[in-house]
């Protein structure tokens, strides 16, 4: 059984509510509403699962359940990271986010962390909680839904109720490939979003943004 409070740190932790800037974020879904790939929440629901199944969401699980092992090779996982990013400004998205997560971790713990990707930041702060790595996973692919919900209901636009309706409908799907990117080696590293991926790299170019990515 996990303790009780160190699920409630990891809770803390990973909140929307935490400082590390999601709301700035879109990972390209700002380009995919401008040109018409996402009108509604019919496409929304859809776009994340697969960011969650085949794109980011995967990749980042996996190196954050790899980054939590007793022996984890922090540095080699953080340029497999670092090496694995499609466009720039998924390397600043992820570069920044956990530059600010180990910045707030290191002040309220008192144990230095230095920055690295945001996955293999979480991963090596939570490895000292007494928690599951299900339950770490859990609450990370929440908070990757909740951000490209967030993004979505302000841009698109959508209604509040109507976004929480998708998040929620990805409840079951976000709770299985947590459990199942837990149990994953190394070698299950894999991304295959081109759609998503070329939305970013678009996103770089264009005239007028609302999000940093």
């Amino acid at each position: 059984m996990a303790d009780p409070t160190d699920r409630l740190r990891l809770t803390q932790w990973l909140s929307p509510a935490f400082p590390i800037g999601a709301f700035a974020y879109s990972q390209g879904l700002e380009y995919a509403i401008s040109v018409g790939d996402v009108r509604n929440a019919a496409d929304l629901g859809p776009w994340i699962a697969a960011i969650l199944r085949h794109g980011s969401g995967r990749a980042d699980a996996i190196l954050l359940a790899q980054a939590r092992a007793r022996d984890a090779d922090l540095e080699a996982l953080t340029d497999l990271a670092q090496a694995l990013a499609p466009s720039a400004e998924r390397m600043t998205e992820m570069m920044e986010q956990g530059r600010a997560f180990a910045a707030t971790i290191s002040a309220i713990t008192g144990q230095y962390h230095p920055p690295r990707p945001y996955a293999i930041a979480v991963g090596a702060a939570t490895a000292a909680l007494d928690v599951t790595t299900d339950d770490v996973l859990t609450l990370w692919l929440q908070g990757l839904a909740a951000q490209l919900t967030s993004a979505a209901t302000r841009f698109v636009p959508l209604g509040q109720t109507e976004a929480q309706a998708v998040l929620a409908s990805l409840a079951p799907r976000i709770t299985a490939l947590a459990r199942e990117y837990a149990g994953l080696p190394l070698a299950a590293l894999s991304s295959t979003t081109p759609r998503a991926d070329l939305a970013a790299m678009r996103h770089e170019t264009m005239p007028v943004r609302i999000f940093r990515t």
